[in-house]
């Protein structure tokens, strides 16, 4: 589905296309895990991700909210009822994004978890489906997307 797919985007515009394109190839269940350098545009390719699942909410963000819930009842994904976008820069311990409730949305297949910074994260990402994409800044300004 996704391996082996390398995308280069020039601007936040086509970052975000790119992130709209992504979400057509995602099921109910996964967890896309970002990595990339801080600014790499992973909050920027989740904006398209969310215009995709037809999300009209302003996306910002959750770093220091750690998680933001999204309703996608109204998606071409019939079968995914939530978006949510977890960013674990500034988290602590894992124990944090449990006692949110993030853990419970990762197991849910009616969901799509999008998280940034996965590597904080690994106990509770393990056994899970996932789906990497990594972003890297290009000398020219612009970013590869590695899937």
């Amino acid at each position: 589905m996704f391996k082996n797919m390398e995308l280069t985007a020039k601007t936040d515009k086509e970052m975000e296309k790119i992130g709209q394109n992504l979400s057509d190839r995602l099921k109910s269940g996964d967890i896309l895990c970002l990595t990339g350098n801080l600014g790499a545009g992973k909050t920027t390719l989740v904006k398209g991700l969310a215009r995709g699942f037809n999300i009209k909410k302003e996306i910002t963000s959750p770093t220091f909210a750690l998680m933001r819930v999204y309703d996608t009842k109204i998606s071409k994904h019939k079968n995914t009822k939530t978006f949510v976008h977890i960013d674990t820069y500034r988290l602590n311990n894992e124990q944090e994004l449990i006692d949110i409730g993030a853990e419970d949305y990762l197991s849910k297949p009616d969901t799509i978890c999008v998280i940034e910074w996965p590597e904080k994260i690994k106990k509770l990402l393990k056994n899970k489906k996932i789906v990497s994409v990594t972003i890297k800044h290009l000398s020219n300004g612009g970013r590869k997307i590695i899937l």
